[in-house]
């Protein structure tokens, strides 16, 4: 028999963290676990809209990553230590900094600041950016509010908004479609 989906326990507006902990589901922690699901879920579709072999592999493996992320975010930080959770590693920013050199090296030297658009998959690239960033912020606003969570964490999410940055233009490159230069009106 299948397990059901609903438990109707959130109905009164809380959650659990992993380990128990009830927290409003207002909470900043869940704000920021949410966050990156729906990033995770962007990502999904950034890969399901292109082609390329290689970066559709390195999209898998963040999706790995930003799934190790929101473990984290999701746990009660007092409860962790006793827990067996997937962990990021300094590898894995490494990996992001490499596929941005790699495909930098590709692309011509943007000289103008350019805008989101001009083929679905660019955009959506530039819509998980957008997410990403805001993911970040949530992390950050987390740090300052003294509450636990680990450095690894928006050390990654803020590479990981650069990439997809770079990815945007690469997509573009990789479908010859040509980057939207921004021209500001000047009065």
């Amino acid at each position: 028999m299948a397990i059901k989906i609903y438990t109707k326990t959130g109905d009164a507006g809380k959650t659990s963290l992993i380990g128990g902990t009830k927290v409003p589901k207002s909470h900043i922690r869940i704000e920021s676990y949410g966050t990156v699901d729906e990033l995770n879920s962007y990502i999904g579709l950034v890969s399901d809209h292109i082609t390329d072999a290689p970066s559709k592999t390195v999209l898998k493996e963040i999706q790995d990553r930003l799934f190790t992320i929101g473990s984290s975010l999701a746990c009660d930080p007092e409860k962790e230590p006793l827990m067996k959770m997937p962990d990021l590693k300094e590898e894995d920013v490494a990996l992001l900094e490499k596929e941005i050199d790699r495909m930098n090296g590709i692309l011509p030297v943007m000289k103008n600041f350019i805008l989101p658009g001009g083929h679905p998959a660019v955009s959506t690239a530039h819509i998980a950016r957008c997410v990403c960033r805001r993911a970040e912020r949530i992390c950050v606003a987390m740090q300052q509010e003294q509450m636990f969570i680990d450095a690894l964490v928006i050390k990654y999410i803020n590479r990981l908004s650069d990439y997809l940055f770079v990815l945007a233009r690469y997509i573009g490159h990789l479908l010859n479609v040509e980057e939207i230069a921004w021209k500001p009106r000047v009065n």
